[in-house]
């Protein structure tokens, strides 16, 4: 028997397999009909799909691989449209340093700083317009927002469903006071339930995170069909990673904690299934702001999200930087799985979100917890709470920048701000992985208190627009911490894209220094030719490591990357926050 499919039957398994997704969801459709319309709708006339699947692999990113995250209005002047300051910015500071952006919603919206969307068909006016966007995507890898968990109470599609206007009508989740909602998970402590009237009398919406935006129906298959027509154009206009914004909270069951719901899951494996039959390149990245374990089910078995965030190492190279200890840092990264095959982890410290704490959840104790959020309040940042079943709250996240956040240790002040902060950033450069930076920690930002006063929100002080003037003044003034920062983040990925042994998927094992001051992990390309042992002192100590602590292989030569200094007999030596990548070869 012939093993190669021919063009018709590769396409004859294509709708097998979706159909096979279809029915463990919709179990009231016929399948073969919807898996029709799901390749009519991420295939319109005119498109073109693969006649075999994308098999997994490690060759859709490289050691080359770094990416920015930002508002499209980060950079503003008042003259120019700021996705055109925007691609200015890219090019003149970031090009060669980062190869992708991250630019976050830029669609027209109401609320939650893009993320209460009015129309996901159009840019917002006042960002620029999709020929903006095609220019930034034809330089950078882009990375957009698919917010489908919810739509702006006071958009066109929540319009039409007041109205009673179809298919409008049957496409946002009512539920009913007397439901059992106990259970239910949210990141927020406002009502669930939002009572409206519409066209067929009043109603009860589900709001997971405000009463602005609206949670939708998937129950409904039609919601479905839409948000793939919506990547599809996202893709027509050079989208390569699609990020899956609160994905988590997509299903929802009263009675249930309407999280992580198996539903879920295979609608993101019904998305996977689509992206390996694309012709263009399409990666797949997960937004669960969750505990490990529940972050980690959303690789499925290699068929859910290509990427997903490394929510945990926020809140603990925060504490690790704080504490001057890396203990908890070291126990949960010797305890991560290496990603799968073919899947690969984003790693950060700041996002456009405070520093979540759920996923400290179980690795960080009460009063660990509790000493961070204290000095992050001594330094001006916020907290912001979440709803608990029993009526009560907790922690959700914390409301600073990175930067201003790495001013303090538990001790108080020091003369180690930058070099703190530089540590930590150089952590995420290690790791097993694609690093991720916040254009606020590139940039340096401090906190901005105006900003939240202003706005009302405490997310308000980790979302600072910089006037470009300004902002161009202070790089061009290399005593400024902006032009020190981002001086030395650069040099330092522009460094790190030439070794392969920081391949987002090169072997990684966590390295036992003996000194909880110490955190080190050690990296071998895929090729197995090169070594890097790096290290990171989180202390404001000078410590000495022996060098055969390392175990480094006899008649090889080795130097430390980033002070280009060679690895001998006797001890290493680190200054205060210092990072050494020790490698055999590379340059």
């Amino acid at each position: 028997m012939m093993q190669n499919l021919s063009p018709k039957s590769g396409l004859q398994s294509l709708g097998q397999a979706i159909a096979a997704h279809v029915a463990r969801v919709y179990s009231a459709v016929d399948a073969d009909i919807l898996a029709s319309q799901i390749i009519d709708a991420f295939w319109p006339e005119g498109t073109h799909r693969r006649k075999r699947a994308r098999k997994p692999g490690n060759t859709m990113w490289s050691q080359g691989d770094a990416l920015l995250i930002t508002y499209g209005n980060s950079i503003i002047d008042g003259a120019h449209k700021p996705l055109d300051l925007l691609n200015d910015f890219l090019h003149r500071y970031l090009r060669g340093t980062v190869n992708g952006v991250h630019v976050l919603p830029f669609f027209p919206y109401t609320s939650d700083d893009g993320f209460a969307v009015t129309d996901f068909r159009a840019v917002n006016p006042q960002l620029g317009d999709w020929s903006d966007i095609n220019r930034i995507a034809g330089d950078f890898k882009l990375m957009s927002d698919l917010v489908l968990n919810h739509v702006s109470s006071q958009g066109a599609w929540f319009n039409a469903y007041r109205q009673g206007q179809a298919p409008y009508d049957r496409f946002f989740f009512e539920a009913s006071p007397d439901d059992d909602l106990s259970m239910v998970v949210r990141p927020r402590t406002t009502p669930l339930l939002r009572k409206i009237d519409t066209a067929n009398g009043p109603r009860h919406v589900w709001c997971t995170f405000s009463h602005d935006q609206i949670d939708l129906d998937f129950r409904n298959p039609e919601v479905l069909l839409e948000f793939l027509r919506i990547i599809r154009l996202h893709m027509a206009n050079g989208v390569q990673i699609i990020r899956l914004d609160a994905v988590a909270f997509l299903w929802k069951e009263p009675g249930t904690t309407s999280i992580h719901l198996p539903q879920t899951h295979e609608i993101i494996k019904l998305i996977r299934l689509l992206s390996n039959y694309a012709t263009e390149p399409l990666i797949l990245l997960t937004e669960t702001n969750v505990p490990k374990t529940e972050n980690l089910s959303y690789f499925g078995n290699r068929d859910e999200a290509h990427v997903i965030y490394n929510f945990p190492l926020p809140p603990l190279i925060l504490h690790a930087m704080m504490s001057g200890t890396a203990t908890h840092l070291t126990k949960w990264q010797r305890a991560m799985p290496p990603a799968p095959l073919g899947c690969a982890y984003l790693n950060f410290t700041a996002s456009h979100d405070g520093i979540g704490m759920r996923p400290a959840e179980g690795v960080l104790s009460a009063e660990d917890q509790a000493a961070v959020i204290d000095c992050v309040r001594r330094i001006g940042g916020l907290v912001s709470m979440r709803a608990l079943p029993d009526g009560g709250e907790a922690p959700y996240e914390l409301n600073t920048t990175f930067f201003d956040a790495m001013s303090q240790t538990f001790d108080g002040p020091d003369a180690h701000h930058i070099a703190r902060f530089i540590c930590s950033q150089t952590i995420v450069m290690s790791l097993e992985g694609i690093p991720a930076f916040y254009i606020h920690s590139v940039l340096a930002t401090p906190n901005d208190h105006d900003g939240v006063e202003k706005r009302g929100m405490n997310r308000a002080i980790n979302r600072h627009r910089w006037n470009y003037g300004d902002l161009r003044a202070r790089l061009a003034d290399k005593r400024t911490p902006q032009a020190v920062v981002m001086d030395t983040l650069g040099k330092r990925l522009q460094l790190r894209k030439r070794q392969t042994a920081f391949h987002p998927n090169a072997t990684q094992f966590t390295v036992y220094t003996g000194d909880a001051r110490v955190f080190g992990v050690w990296r071998q390309g895929l090729d197995r030719q090169q070594s890097i042992f790096a290290l990171h002192n989180v202390s404001a100590d000078t410590i000495a490591l022996p060098v055969a602590m390392l175990n480094l292989i006899a008649d090889e030569t080795w130097v430390d990357l980033l002070s280009g200094e060679p690895v001998g007999e006797g001890d290493i030596l680190l200054a205060p926050y210092q990072c050494r990548w020790i490698s055999n070869s590379g340059h």
